[in-house]
């Protein structure tokens, strides 16, 4: 080309051009690496993000910027000196060329977050710009070559060069992926199962950068700041005097502290896996990790998780940062902010793998058992959130469960993490409302005592009271007269109101329903939650009966109350009053309510002689955190009385010998409610009646929990005929299965047994699936089907193939629950009668340490009993409650 005014590149403009190329030339090779590494992550379904990926996105962000500005000035030069040129198809394609490039470049700004200019979001705009970046550089250098195909000879060896440095590059990127799979590591931090990827400890600095998730995190950091998690740890002191005291028994007994560690692995991992855990003179007030609680990184760098054992049984990793992390340079720390918000996808895979959403990562902490060397006793099962869970209607896992929602609750966030509106980092349009949402982070639950302890707002406590109230039901649902339950019943009270006589002695039958709970009530620490039943009946505004006041003094609760949790006891047959887990032995009585069940408790009101006028009773649900003993303990001299925040859970009122009141439960409901409460108290003939007033509604329910009474009670032909009733008036049809299988068990039908067990365990009913239900993970299906195969095996001339299938179950059913005594018995049979002996012994041996010791437990009970008069009361199946204990 001759150096004249006519030129369309100047000797100028050619210099810069031969810069940009080569720019552009590196920026292709890095492309290639970046996309190769993009795509090989997309069909293996596995991260091989790095240090080297993160490098080389930096260089690309970096040269993008670079070279964003010279291109701009190149080209409106370039054009103004060729935009009359002749060949015009040249001039077109280089337009549209221009148009490519500066979308190219513009879509790769708008994709960079971090600029402190502005930032895209919403995820869906942000793919559509994503795949304009990844398409328009294709585009570009078609149009490049037309362009230049109208001009000078191109360069065809140096655009060969850079292609096959990028095909190697790309080879390479493919053939040193590794598999990304890590072999589970053994237990380092036992009792707990928690261990970490090398088997070394993590340096707490490393588990404790909140602020820097917060840089970006904003919301999410503000919720876990006021949640129960981030006050796990010794910073809790209801915790920190229970740990202090299990530290103190290991370092007598053991002369180390080891055995704490079963409480470490959840409340305590910052100084668990740093090893200051272990120290015998740790300073639990002063030492930098005692008040970190469950920081971001002790849940988010959790890599692997375990068997559904529980106790921590989990695999956490030091975090693999970007480059500059925690740097303290302004500079440097805002590349490694521009890379995050750039290409967050490595820092989500680090971050939050597809575990975190499980119901079994909580399940990890929410599951507890209480092992040999804790207690050195024996295996003992601890609170359990996730099995109730998993076997619950909630979940659409269970197939026994009176009720069902809707639609399936398949997961613990969906009702513990709810959705906040926020423009943090992480926000994504999770439901259908289109608004920008994060999964909260403060943990809504149960837990009123902590906010109040630490003085938060009562914002925090707001969130645990909606979650309390209404998630059960009260009704004082009928009236015996006289003091036994025998006696006829008069329900249900409303919209027919009794009237009651003067001198005359009643039961009052209180309905207890759980409604929006989908694990045990109360589960968790059930051994000193205080929950219990208040009911006041005043005549003419004169208190004439009460059961559950408190103590005005002190704040205690008179002993003599229904309360709704466990009674715990260690060997000597003592309350567990404490948080002593160590010493945990039995329980004397637990009166938790599984999701969708009810429970019934009974109330003797004896009306004063000659007294008139109208008689209401008022019953209440109370809620509160701990039992005035152990605000006592843990709060030492400082105590002055319990004033944790109570709740009301829910309440009900009936106003005796008034006019008929209008009530929102439908009869039907009410009178299920009532039997179910019967039901599980061994009740049969109460709960018999109660089912047949439900059947007289004409509902389904009513003949399937008769046919649960018939079973329980061997009157199988009866149950049958139930079975057939039920299914007729479109009873759940996996319930009806169910039974019916249970009932072909018994009666030695071990095909048609086995057939309902596979209908049930394939979910083969429509409206089941459609409610998004999967009786598959029930291992107690599972142990049925099971134990139907290996009945079949004894009858059968091919009994190892009958064999081999209950084999299979009993196994999966070990595998969803591994301390499952059901499953370690039916394989030591399987296996005994296949001749694998080392097997049966095996198995035979995971029997004895899961199942429950009953000689042991009656010891301590009838010591319990003699000692303490109330608990003796409440430990009686049917117990009832005298509310004419004024004054005592």
């Amino acid at each position: 080309m001759s150096q004249t005014e006519n030129d369309v590149v100047s000797p100028a403009l050619r210099k810069l051009l031969v810069v940009l190329l080569v720019l552009f030339a590196v920026l292709v090779v890095d492309s290639v690496y970046l996309g190769s590494i993009t795509f090989l992550e997309w069909i293996k379904g596995i991260g091989y993000q790095g240090a080297a990926y993160q490098f080389a996105f930096l260089v690309h962000l970096a040269l993008g910027f670079l070279v964003t500005i010279p291109v701009i000035v190149f080209v409106v030069l370039h054009l103004c000196r060729a935009l009359d040129r002749p060949n015009r198809l040249a001039v077109r394609l280089g337009l549209i060329l221009f148009v490519v490039l500066l979308a190219l470049l513009v879509s790769g700004i708008l994709l960079t977050r971090g600029l402190p200019a502005f930032e895209i979001q919403h995820p869906e705009t942000r793919t559509v710009i994503y795949w304009l970046h990844v398409v328009t550089p294709l585009i570009a250098c078609w149009l490049f070559v037309m362009h230049r195909l109208a001009g000078p000879q191109i360069r065809w060896r140096v655009g060969g060069a850079v292609t096959l440095i990028s095909v190697v590059i790309s080879v390479c990127a493919f053939w040193f992926a590794e598999s990304g799979e890590k072999t589970t590591p053994e237990g380092n931090f036992l009792p707990s199962l928690a261990r970490t990827d090398s088997g070394r400890v993590i340096p707490a600095e490393l588990l404790m950068r909140n602020d820097y998730c917060a840089d970006c995190h904003e919301d999410v950091h503000a919720q876990w700041q006021v949640s129960a998690h981030r006050f796990a740890s010794f910073n809790n002191p209801a915790y920190l005097f229970s740990v202090r005291n299990t530290r103190q028994v290991a370092l007598e007994r053991d002369g180390d502290v080891r055995a704490a560690r079963f409480c470490a692995g959840c409340h305590d991992p910052v100084p668990l896996f740093s090893g200051a855990f272990d120290e015998i003179d740790f300073d639990d007030e002063n030492h930098p990790t005692a008040h970190a609680g469950i920081t971001c990184v002790s849940c988010h760098a959790i890599e692997q998780l375990g068997s559904p054992r529980g106790n921590a049984d989990y695999v956490i990793a030091a975090p693999e940062h970007y480059p500059f992390a925690f740097s303290e340079n302004r500079l440097l720390s805002f590349l490694n902010g521009l890379l995050i918000k750039g290409k967050p996808d490595f820092h989500k895979r680090t971050f939050l793998k597809p575990l975190h959403k499980s119901t079994e990562f909580c399940g990890t902490c929410h599951k507890v058992h209480l092992p040999e060397a804790l207690n050195e006793y024996k295996w003992l099962r601890g609170q359990n959130h996730y099995d109730s869970f998993l076997l619950s209607g909630v979940s659409g896992r269970g197939v026994e469960s009176f009720y069902y929602p809707p639609k399936a609750i398949t997961r613990c966030a969906e009702c513990h993490m709810p959705l906040a509106a926020s423009a943090d980092f992480a926000a994504a349009p999770n439901d259908d409302s289109g608004r920008l949402t994060v999964h909260g982070h403060h943990f809504p639950a149960a837990n009123t005592a902590l906010p109040h302890l630490l003085g938060l707002p009562e914002s925090v406590n707001r969130a645990h009271r909606d979650m309390l109230e209404g998630a059960l039901r009260v009704d004082i649902f009928g009236l015996r007269e006289g003091s036994d339950i025998d006696a006829p019943l008069v329900a249900p009270i409303r919209p027919d109101v009794p009237a009651l006589r003067s001198g005359a002695t009643y039961l009052v039958d209180v309905v207890i329903r759980s409604l929006r709970v989908g694990h045990l009530f109360t589960e968790g620490t059930a051994d000193s939650n205080q929950v219990w039943l208040e009911i006041i009946a005043k005549q003419n505004g004169r208190l004439i009966g009460m059961s559950g006041l408190l103590d005005s003094a002190d704040g205690s609760l008179d002993p003599w109350s229904h309360f709704v949790n466990a009674y715990v006891l260690d060997r000597e047959g003592n309350r567990i009053d404490r948080r002593n887990a160590e010493d945990i032995f039995t329980k004397l009585y637990d009166n938790q309510i599984p999701p969708g069940a009810a429970d019934t408790i009974h109330y003797r009101l004896d009306m004063p002689e000659l007294a008139k006028g109208d008689v209401e009773v008022t019953a209440r649900l109370r809620y509160r955190k701990f039992d005035t003993n152990y605000m006592r303990l843990f709060q030492g001299d400082e105590f002055k009385g319990n004033d944790l925040p109570i709740v009301t859970i829910a309440e009900d009122s009936v106003t005796f010998s008034a006019d008929g009141a209008p009530v929102v439960t439908e009869s039907w409901e009410r009178w299920n409610d009532y039997g179910i409460g019967m039901f599980r108290k061994g009740a049969y003939r109460q709960a018999e009646e109660a089912f047949r007033q439900v059947a007289a509604f004409d509902r389904p329910e009513g003949p399937l929990n008769l046919a649960r009474v018939f079973i329980d009670e061997g009157r199988l032909d009866e149950a049958v005929s139930a079975l057939q009733e039920a299914a007729r008036k479109g009873a759940y049809p996996w319930s009806v299965a169910w039974f019916s299988a249970l009932v072909d068990m018994q009666n030695g039908e071990f095909d048609a047994a086995i057939d309902g067990f596979l209908s049930l365990f394939t979910t083969q009913f429509n409206e089941a699936r459609e409610r998004g239900f999967d009786f598959s993970l029930n291992y107690r299906l599972r142990n049925k089907l099971a134990q139907a195969y290996f009945e079949k095996s004894k009858i059968s001339k091919d009994e190892r193939r009958w064999l081999k299938m209950s084999e299979e179950h009993y196994r999966a059913a070990a595998e969803l629950d591994p301390e499952n005594v059901t499953a370690h018995y039916g394989l030591t049979q399987v296996y005994a009668r296949l001749g694998e002996r080392d097997l049966a012994t095996r198995h035979r041996e995971l029997h004895e340490i899961y199942r429950v010791d009953d000689n042991a437990h009656d010891r301590a009970v009838a010591i319990a009993r003699k000692n303490d008069p109330a608990a003796d009361h409440a430990a009686d199946s049917i117990v009832v409650y005298d509310l004419g204990r004024l004054g005592l």
